[in-house]
């Protein structure tokens, strides 16, 4: 049970494919040059669209296309593992994709992958913002536990934080830590991110590494950023506010298993 550590980066994506891919390369380079182990990239890291539809012009068949072999390679030149952000992978229906979290060794091989249970279909009032991710996505319906050399770890995707049953169900299998790609909007996450993520990460002992979109983006719309890494207690290990770069932290497993056993909590739960 050794230390490592884990990296997030926070980007604020544009919808030119190719400069995003330029620039993240960059920034898992930085990764590897820090120590990283595993790094977690940002929801839509390879597009951030002017409208949703735009997702389904680079959709890609899950195990090939363009961004998926971009990171892979990545991956293996870097010898880290990658937590993929999300890519839009086709699903059964022509006009629908699913928002997809990708987890890929330090071979570049994909081990898992994670597909977004909860769309973001709001209206925020405040800001005049209207978001219907349905009409371009479709949910997945499964959760995604991942057994890597340094621990096990749970995926969520953004809007999937405010609901607790999906991470109790995670740590229901015993995992070590949370990844969670994300790209908030600036009103919703200055009320609510941080709160959430240290709550996830208290109720489930467990550490948490949130990576998002932070910045304003050629749609209008501004992004809340604020990538951040969480101790299973709630402390801040690290946090990047609105420029993007990347964030790294160390997890110490032995540590969270001695927080366990002196806080049993998790062995305490009546309703699963």
């Amino acid at each position: 049970m050794k230390n490592f550590k884990i990296a997030c980066i926070q980007l604020a994506s544009g919808p030119n494919v190719e400069a995003n891919l330029i620039e993240i390369s960059k920034y898992i380079a930085k990764s590897k040059e820090l120590g990283a182990n595993i790094l977690v990239l940002p929801e839509n890291f390879a597009m951030m669209a002017e409208k949703d539809s735009m997702y389904l012009d680079i959709k890609e068949k899950l195990g090939d296309g363009r961004i998926q072999n971009f990171i892979s390679n990545e991956a293996k030149k870097n010898d880290i593992w990658i937590v993929a952000g999300t890519i839009p992978i086709q699903s059964s229906s022509d006009s629908k994709v699913f928002s997809t979290c990708i987890v890929y060794n330090n071979q570049g091989e994909m081990v898992s992958s994670y597909k977004k249970i909860h769309l973001f279909d709001v209206n925020i009032i405040e800001s005049n913002e209207v978001y219907k991710e349905s009409d371009n996505f479709t949910p997945g319906d499964s959760v995604v536990t991942v057994n890597t050399p340094f621990c096990k770890i749970g995926l969520a995707i953004c809007y999937d934080l405010r609901f607790p049953e999906l991470f109790r169900k995670l740590s229901n299998d015993d995992i070590d830590m949370i990844c969670m790609p994300a790209a908030f909007t600036k009103v919703t996450g200055k009320a609510h991110w941080e709160h959430l993520i240290k709550a996830r990460a208290i109720e489930n002992l467990v550490y948490f590494a949130a990576s998002a979109q932070g910045g304003y983006h050629v749609s209008g719309r501004e992004t809340y950023g604020n990538s951040i890494i969480v101790n299973p207690w709630g402390e801040t290990l690290s946090i990047s506010k609105n420029k993007s770069g990347v964030i790294i932290s160390t997890v110490d497993l032995k540590a969270l298993k001695l927080l366990r056993k002196n806080f049993p909590c998790l062995e305490h739960k009546k309703i699963n």
